[in-house]
């Protein structure tokens, strides 16, 4: 099933129904963290990246963290019980997020009606306050709330799943919120 293609202003309404305060700044269109890191200038807040990944068995995560976390896939298979990792294409991501690459961001998954899509977050980004990300449109940045961040994914339809995602020792799950 294809992806509702929503906007950023419905987005923007379903923060502003769910009571979510957010800031919105925006700016050239950012495809890359080192593109972001050049131009956001003194933007507040933790800065995330989000792969959007999928296995063998075509079963797909959206991964959320810092972006400055060194993510080695081989090793981040292991606490989601996944086969071999790879990128989701282009194209997958289109049609499951509604998003083309550039702009994957937890803001996404309200294209995800059919909750097809893991949704992974990062136990040390939500100590970071606010959270910055895109909202579905590269030249746009939002931040929120970590809390608000997990109420606006739930309101999605998704539960997210918190891990410790260090690369270094045995990453056992976080509580969820």
């Amino acid at each position: 099933m294809q992806a509702v293609t929503a906007t950023p202003r419905h987005v923007f309404d379903r923060l502003d129904s769910l009571g979510i305060d957010t800031v919105t700044h925006t700016h050239p269109p950012l495809f890359t963290v080192e593109q972001s890191k050049a131009t956001r200038g003194d933007m507040p807040g933790g800065h995330c990246k989000n792969l959007f990944l999928r296995d063998r068995r075509k079963r797909m995560w959206l991964v959320v963290c810092r972006e400055d976390l060194r993510l080695d896939l081989g090793w981040l298979r292991r606490p989601l019980g996944a086969d071999r990792l790879s990128f989701g294409s282009p194209d997958r991501l289109m049609r499951v997020l509604g998003v083309v690459p550039g702009a994957v961001s937890p803001f996404a998954l309200i294209n995800d009606a059919d909750c097809r899509v893991q949704v992974i977050l990062d136990r040390r980004m939500l100590a970071l306050s606010p959270l910055n990300y895109h909202p579905l449109s590269n030249d746009m940045t939002t931040a929120i709330e970590p809390d608000d961040l997990i109420t606006y994914i739930r309101s999605c339809g998704h539960e997210p799943r918190i891990l410790d995602l260090e690369p270094c020792g045995d990453p056992a799950p976080a509580a969820s919120h």
